[in-house]
């Protein structure tokens, strides 16, 4: 069998699983459990990229569609918000820096990159540039998603009794062939374009504008159907577990094990800044928490969705990260990287 079909397989028993069990996100939370688990008893797995890419764009164009002319001058109040996110970047980064350097003995590369709340696939590119352990970078990052993707819907019904059952969207069978085929199109052409351009995640961002824009001009009026983000759901849920296919116990020991002390201190810094703002009366806890979490821009947006959050919100925070870490990363890493030795004379 191969490991794209193990993969597949113990994704589906695990969604199999939750729903017997009856355990909250059994479409993301059942593949998150089942491939790690697997993946810890040295299952080979793998995913198909372009498929995770294409699912992801089901995400964006779900996004895109929520978009109206109210929402958008609603978004003109969001620049308090907006302008803490470079702040808890920065505390972040300090505190991360400090932890995986002084407690696990990190280098300066592999400490600065695990620190960074970016997207994975960026974090590694710029890690390996800077000399950085990629393998260490890698398992870091998966735990820091996975951790984050676990536990908020815990949280998120513990302490906002967020109603996590209620379906993602309307049935397939509701929805008009004519509005199917303009989210096909959004997604398709909307990834294709965003990714000629260059654009840091085209497979979200670009259906996004592109499903955004059809929503403002009337000619998209649905988003897409529970079948479609189901199938998001499983597809991100599989690959974030089949990241830890192959890790060895060391690696579990130390990567791993520091990912997840870490993964605390994220927790604490998004409590910290999420009870600032909602005492200052600035947004809701619900999608401050969402907003403010520094997960993967994807799951966090599959969790908005279901629990019925200020999408908008929610993803211009997290857009906002992402383009400061990317932006910003690489700049910093140059001016506070430690000499390695001082030229002769």
């Amino acid at each position: 069998m191969s490991a794209h079909l193990y993969a597949y397989t113990v994704a589906g028993l695990g969604v199999l699983a939750f729903k017997f069990l009856h355990l909250p996100l059994p479409w993301l939370l059942g593949p998150i459990f089942s491939c790690l688990i697997a993946a810890l008893l040295g299952v080979p797995m793998r995913g198909f990229k372009v498929i995770n890419e294409a699912m992801r764009s089901i995400l964006g164009v779900a996004v895109g569609a929520t978009f109206s002319l109210s929402l958008l001058v609603s978004m003109g109040g969001m620049w308090p918000t907006l302008l803490l996110i470079p702040v808890m970047t920065t505390c972040i980064g300090l505190v991360g820096v400090f932890y995986f350097q002084r407690l696990w003995g990190f280098d300066f590369a592999t400490s600065y990159y695990s620190a960074m709340p970016g997207g994975l696939q960026d974090m590694l590119v710029f890690g390996e540039e800077a000399g950085g352990n990629l393998r260490t970078l890698a398992l870091v990052h998966a735990t820091r998603v996975l951790v984050i993707v676990v536990t908020l819907p815990f949280l998120l019904t513990w302490i906002w009794n967020a109603d996590l059952t209620n379906p993602p969207g309307a049935p397939a069978a509701s929805i008009a062939f004519s509005q199917l085929g303009w989210m096909i199109f959004c997604g398709l052409i909307g990834w294709q374009l965003a990714k000629r351009a260059g654009m840091f995640g085209a497979s979200i961002l670009g259906p996004l504008l592109l499903a955004a824009l059809l929503s403002l001009t009337g000619v998209l009026q649905h988003r897409p159907p529970s079948e479609a983000i189901w199938a998001a759901q499983f597809f991100i849920g599989m690959s974030v577990g089949c990241k830890y296919a192959g890790v060895t116990m060391a690696e579990i020991r130390r990567d791993v094990t520091a990912g997840l002390g870490f993964c605390v201190l994220l927790l604490l810094l998004a409590v910290i800044f999420a009870e600032v703002i909602h005492l200052a009366g600035l947004a809701p806890p619900l999608e401050t928490v969402l907003a403010f979490a520094p997960g993967g821009q994807a799951e966090l947006t599959v969790l908005a969705l279901i629990v019925g959050a200020d999408m908008a919100f929610v993803v211009a925070h997290h857009v906002l990260r992402i383009f400061i870490v990317i932006l910003g990363a690489p700049l910093f890493a140059r001016l506070f990287r430690p000499k390695t030795g001082a030229r002769k004379p």
